[in-house]
């Protein structure tokens, strides 16, 4: 079963994964597993994410490929977007980190403070 089949097998509702075997070995694990981000998603949207993804980003792209117009490309773009959750890549130093980094002579006291106060 591949996870298009488990996305139109769970029409939608949320689901864990609880074992997760490695092909290469035969390694099983057991524990309660979300599944991938994208493997929520309808099929028509994995589809359209990864038309998107080999299109470059290219709207214009999406547009021929689906033969629909600029306005339906981004509307779909952005209900997509709402169902995801996105990671912070530059996410604010905890003060932990920030403590430790200070002791290791990373940064300065200055540099510290600044962190600290910007994480309130």
């Amino acid at each position: 079963m591949d996870w298009q089949e488990l996305t139109d097998l769970t029409r939608g509702q949320p689901f864990t994964v609880e074992r997760v075997r490695l092909s290469g070995n035969g390694v099983a694990i057991e524990g309660d597993f979300e599944p991938p981000q994208l493997a929520r998603l309808g099929v028509d949207d994995q589809v359209f994410v990864a038309a998107f993804v080999r299109a470059h980003g290219s709207i214009k792209e999406m547009e021929r490929i689906f033969g629909v117009s600029y306005p339906t490309v981004k509307a779909r773009l952005n209900r997509i977007a709402e169902q995801l959750d996105f990671v912070d890549t530059d996410p604010a130093p905890r003060s932990a980190d920030t403590v430790d980094r200070l002791r290791r002579g990373e940064i300065s006291a200055q540099e510290a403070l600044a962190e600290l106060e910007q994480s309130r």
